[in-house]
């Protein structure tokens, strides 16, 4: 590049470790999301139909395909050494996030299905088996997309190099000798 080679910092890249932790947590939280319907049963923790390994297109949409994108979304995080492709992993996180909470609502408008009814003797563990599958895990999938994009969005002054230092790097010419102003002397 131009500006790689006249020693300037290429302002889209960035620091590896900047995207690691969220990243990771990105993926942890999509392959939840993603698999959670389908192990869930295992241990009495599941929406209906409650038998482990079933797929159905509901699942797929609702809850396979956001956990997925969450996940391609926070692998681009972590790996990602450049500013826009750490955002585009961000954006699909946040994306995945919201449908992870409005899925089931607009689910009957598209006509994909729905997700089923949750297994539960209790309020309580409704109330529970819906913040883990849907809602929660959305919120929570969209704040870290949220905070990879801000992370991501602003350079930061230890992505800048000091300007000392840039113009230490540089040498240094002569100051042009000038002479003071002087009105012209008129004489009589």
């Amino acid at each position: 590049m131009e500006y790689e080679e006249n020693d300037h910092v290429s302002g889209l890249r960035m620091p590896r470790s900047r995207g690691a932790v969220s990243g990771l947590i990105l993926v942890i939280l999509g392959a939840w999301g993603a698999l959670i319907p389908f192990i869930g049963p295992h241990f009495d923790f599941a929406y209906t139909p409650d038998r482990v390994w079933t797929w159905t297109s509901a699942r797929g949409w609702l809850e396979v395909l956001p956990g997925a994108t969450a996940v391609v979304g926070g692998l681009l995080v972590t790996f990602s050494g450049n500013r826009l492709s750490a955002m585009l992993g961000g954006w699909l996180a946040v994306l995945a996030g919201a449908w992870f909470i409005v899925g089931e609502e607009v689910a009957p408008i598209l006509r994909i299905g729905s997700a089923g009814d949750p297994v539960a003797a209790t309020d309580r563990k409704r109330a529970v088996l819906e913040i883990s599958y849907f809602s929660g895990l959305g919120a929570l999938i969209v704040f870290v997309g949220a905070v990879v994009l801000a992370l991501t969005t602003v350079r930061l002054a230890r992505d800048v190099p000091p300007v000392a230092a840039a113009a230490a790097a540089q040498p240094e010419a002569p100051m042009p000798a000038y002479e003071p102003y002087a009105a012209p002397y008129a004489q009589p």
